[in-house]
């Protein structure tokens, strides 16, 4: 717990949220924040310079990002302990939210500063708020793995997840996640993808993964830009159709068939997903 007394002792160590897209989203307290404190630590120098530039700022940046981390907070610390307030920002949105920062904030918290947070644009919460998906219970997970093995993984597990799924995707894989979604997910499982959120060529698509990604493979999805997904929960009913005895099942059947042929077999006799099969039979096999 930080003292009151230690607090004044130090600078202030300012988390500051800036725009996603639109410029005039930068709060009046961001901005006054980013005028006054003698140092800001940006994720890319040249990206926040715009930004500054924009709205006449001429505070002195230093780089921080997931290269220089380790080397640079120590510069951001040592700053802060002589009192000197700082203010980090990430190249969009809110930091640490899949950004760099984390590693600073753990170690000025260590370090007896208290962060201060300057809330404000945030793609998770703002693709949240026009989905038209459940919001009460949510879980953000960053960007889908880019590896087979974790991506096939995440998609299984995609299928049970009750709660509403915010995740990042690139532009060179929305496609072919969105193919891949539509091979597991049912037709009553919506999504929303939101495209260059706040920006002059915002686009937003909505449906089932079946249509979507149709959709994708048809051109009507403009394959340019950053790109939020925000996926609809299963419902309760449906998980628990699936889930009935699967790995029993699925156990009897490769008693006496090949990996492929009792996810085929499953696949028939309870009409779950293959993929979800298939990483069960997977784990079945080794656990024996």
């Amino acid at each position: 717990m930080v003292t009151e007394a230690e607090a004044h002792r130090h600078g202030r160590l300012y988390v500051v949220a800036t725009p996603i897209g639109n410029l005039a989203d930068l709060s009046a307290r961001a901005r006054s924040v980013l005028s006054e404190v003698a140092l800001i630590a940006a994720e890319d120098t040249r990206h926040t310079s715009r930004l500054l530039s924009h709205f006449g700022i001429h505070t002195p940046q230093m780089a921080l990002h997931d290269h220089n981390e380790s080397t640079a907070l120590t510069n951001i610390l040592r700053r802060l302990e002589l009192g000197e307030d700082v203010a980090v920002v990430s190249d969009a949105g809110t930091p640490l939210i899949s950004d760099p920062g984390f590693r600073l904030v753990r170690a000025a918290i260590a370090a007896g500063v208290d962060p201060v947070a300057v809330p404000g644009p945030s793609a998770v919460t703002a693709a949240l708020s026009i989905a038209g998906l459940p919001v009460d219970q949510f879980t953000f997970v960053g960007f889908i793995p880019s590896r087979d093995e974790a991506r096939q993984r995440f998609i299984a597990e995609l299928v049970e997840e009750r709660r509403t799924v915010v995740a990042f995707e690139s532009v060179h894989r929305i496609a072919a996640t969105l193919a891949a979604f539509a091979d597991v997910l049912p037709p009553e499982r919506q999504l929303s993808v939101h495209r260059e959120m706040t920006k002059q060529f915002e686009s937003t698509y909505r449906g089932s993964a079946a249509d979507l990604a149709a959709a994708a493979a048809a051109g009507e999805i403009v394959m340019k830009g950053e790109f939020v997904l925000v996926i609809a929960g299963s419902a309760d009913q449906a998980v628990e159709r699936h889930a009935v005895d699967i790995d029993s099942l699925l156990g009897v059947l490769l008693d006496e068939l090949p990996v492929k042929a009792a996810v085929a077999a499953a696949q028939r006799l309870t009409g779950a997903p293959r993929n979800r099969l298939y990483q069960r039979a997977l784990a079945l096999t080794r656990e024996r």
